[in-house]
């Protein structure tokens, strides 16, 4: 991004929400919606600046619906040989929804885009002690911006080249991964974790089960079929919504790994919420129990992921549509701190005037 011949701090932080969507294929959706959210100074030439660098951005994105994504493609992110961003599909995923919360994270929320660019910047670059080395490509607007971070409370220190997080925010920490040693001893006495038994696709009972659902669970159900970005396995999306969801006994030992999870996860709940939201806008519907923890790194068992989002579906940080998959949502609690889907967004600023 910083090797771009970009203007200024406007046009550098979208083309680092674009090409992070964009990483897979060379096309990422934005929706106007989201373009606000970046609280820009002049949304139009940023764009009008990534435009002259070839990227593909339709005028819809100004004009149209602001909760319709908009594909935007990347000419440099279509390439097979050499690509750039050689992020696999689940990493992608990840580190799209890691960049969403760490521009939504309420020390920074607020500030400029120069601030919030380099929020990111510092936070990639950060270890699992909380401590980085400030990268020599920050752009200078960045730069000027640091002491913002500081006071904001982002930052805990910071010298010439060299800073800390604040453990506020010690979540979004790019480098936090545990030490080979760390690692091990992490996984030994947890639970294995088995493969899922291939899944036998019936391609006659999938069609005879959309032709007898309604045209809105269809819509939905082609959504997840054929998302692109998602790349998932015919059979394993029959089998999601063609199963009879049973109830399920909680043995103790998945109780007790939730509670010792949860208090390393604090902010649990506006994560999540946030991560669908960001989710649905790129993918046209919900995550997955799985993608859902994938995305935000909640590197736990099947058995303990099905827990946590169970629980947040309880305390109302998520909602769906059940017994429907792929259909979580801000539930809510994530409403009242404003965590909401953009077409909420845009009807909730719609304002009725009275009439002749």
């Amino acid at each position: 991004m910083s090797s771009l011949a970009l203007p200024g701090p406007d046009a550098q932080l979208v083309a680092v929400v674009v090409a992070i969507r964009a990483a897979r294929g060379g096309v990422g959706n934005l929706t106007g919606a989201d373009l606000s959210a970046l609280r820009l100074g002049d949304a139009r030439e940023a764009v009008d600046a990534l435009r002259a660098l070839g990227w593909q951005i339709g005028d819809a994105l100004f004009d149209g619906d602001p909760a319709t994504p908009v594909p935007i493609t990347v000419p440099d992110l279509t390439r097979e040989d050499d690509h750039p961003l050689p992020f696999g599909k689940n990493v992608r995923s990840r580190v799209s929804g890691w960049t969403t919360r760490a521009l939504s994270a309420k020390p920074v929320k607020k500030l400029p885009p120069a601030a919030r660019l380099a929020g990111l910047f510092l936070a990639a670059h950060s270890t699992s002690k909380l401590l980085g080395q400030i990268p020599p490509d920050l752009p200078e607007v960045c730069r000027a911006a640091l002491p913002n971070l500081l006071q904001k409370g982002f930052l805990t220190e910071l010298s010439e080249d060299r800073y800390r997080l604040d453990l506020a925010v010690c979540h979004l920490s790019g480098l936090g991964r545990p030490a080979e040693g760390e690692q091990s001893a992490k996984a030994e006495g947890q639970v294995e974790r088995r493969a899922r038994p291939a899944v036998r696709f019936d391609a006659g009972a999938w069609t005879q089960w959309k032709n007898a659902a309604s045209p809105a669970l269809r819509r939905h159900a082609e959504a997840v079929e054929y998302c692109a970005l998602c790349s998932l396995e015919p059979g394993q999306v029959a089998a999601a919504f063609m199963e009879r969801v049973r109830p399920q006994f909680v043995p103790k030992w998945i109780k007790n790994a939730y509670g010792e999870w949860k208090e390393t996860h604090p902010d649990r709940g506006p994560q999540a919420a946030e991560f669908t939201v960001a989710f649905r806008v790129e993918h046209g519907h919900g995550p997955s129990y799985n993608q859902l923890c994938s995305g935000l790194g909640w590197d736990v068992c099947r058995s303990v992921r099905s827990f946590i989002v169970r629980r947040l579906l309880s305390n109302e940080w998520l909602m769906d549509t059940s017994p429907v998959p792929w259909t979580l949502r801000p539930g809510a609690m994530a409403q009242a701190q404003g965590i909401v889907l953009p077409k909420a967004r845009t009807s909730a600023a719609v304002t009725v005037r009275p009439g002749p």
